[in-house]
């Protein structure tokens, strides 16, 4: 089975970063923070300051389409929340909502990046994708594969978050993000128009992103769907088979790469945070067979 390539993937994320030079205040240093969030407007939360700035909160969101997702409630989208706002909710006002499943957006700021170089820890990057387009062929006959919008299946359990890693700000102006730890990846199905399902992991895992802030990229890699001790309904699996599949049937645990363009938009300073806007564009890959001769 070939895998199938999602593109178009518009998100909003949320990012926390801590600077390097601000460990601990048991070493003389101050602690600075900020969150990246990723939205309609790319919410770059919490590029810490330096040292001397200390518990400053950012957050990156990103996006480039309308929110397809559907909303939480009858009452459609939730009103989108700043970081702030939304650690003064209780789990009881937050339960029900869909706040849960949206990275923060951010209050004020100038039309540019207005931060100095200096390296970070970026904390609670939150990435939160708002819709799905899939390539692939057309309902009418003999059309050509083009990107389709889709329809969510899965729950909204699809937002990336907690993710962190070390983010730098060069002296030209460039700028650079590793992810390293945090919840990188979330199982999403979606429908094409012709009922098609299509399952794949929305991930960043391994992300190296780099370039200018109005315009800065890298690759990740996307793992297979499905995991090596899976077996399908013919008991074929990548590791393990059972009697009655033919032992020269076996999946092949499949790994592809991915890639993702952020675009920084506005930033506040005083609050080390920035916003913005991306894409994103992966292969779905569920499985393959190989014979074995």
């Amino acid at each position: 089975m070939q895998p199938t390539k999602v593109g178009g993937v518009s998100a909003r994320n949320n990012l926390q970063l801590r600077s390097s030079q601000s460990v601990s205040k048991a070493f003389g240093l101050e602690p600075s923070a900020s969150r990246l969030s990723c939205s309609l407007q790319t919410d770059l939360k919490d590029f810490a300051q330096k040292c001397t700035d200390a518990a400053k909160i950012a957050g990156f969101a990103l996006a480039t389409s309308a929110l397809v997702v559907s909303g939480a409630n009858a009452e459609g989208v939730p009103k989108r929340l700043t970081f702030d706002e939304i650690q003064s909710k209780t789990y009881m006002e937050v339960k029900g909502t869909g706040t849960a499943n949206q990275c923060p957006t951010i209050d004020g700021g100038v039309d540019s990046f207005a931060f100095k170089p200096g390296k970070y820890n970026a904390k609670k990057f939150c990435l939160e994708p708002t819709s799905f387009t899939v390539k692939a062929e057309g309902v009418s006959k003999n059309s050509a594969p083009d990107f389709q919008k889709t329809k969510l299946m899965t729950r909204l359990t699809y937002t990336l978050d907690e993710i962190e890693g070390p983010f730098e700000v060069s002296p030209d102006g460039t700028v650079k993000f590793e992810e390293k730890d945090g919840i990188d990846y979330a199982a999403v199905t979606v429908q094409l128009p012709g009922g098609e399902r299509v399952p794949f992991l929305f991930t960043i895992k391994q992300l190296v992103a780099s370039g200018k802030p109005e315009s800065f990229s890298g690759d990740f890699l996307v793992p297979s769907y499905r995991g090596s001790s899976f077996l399908d309904p013919k008991g074929r699996g990548w590791i393990h088979w059972l009697g009655g599949a033919p032992e020269r049937e076996r999946k092949e645990y499949r790994v592809s790469t991915g890639k993702i363009t952020f675009t920084v938009t506005k930033s506040n300073p005083q609050t080390g945070e920035v916003i913005g806007g991306g894409l994103k564009s992966q292969c779905c890959c569920i499985a393959s067979w190989r014979q074995r001769r």
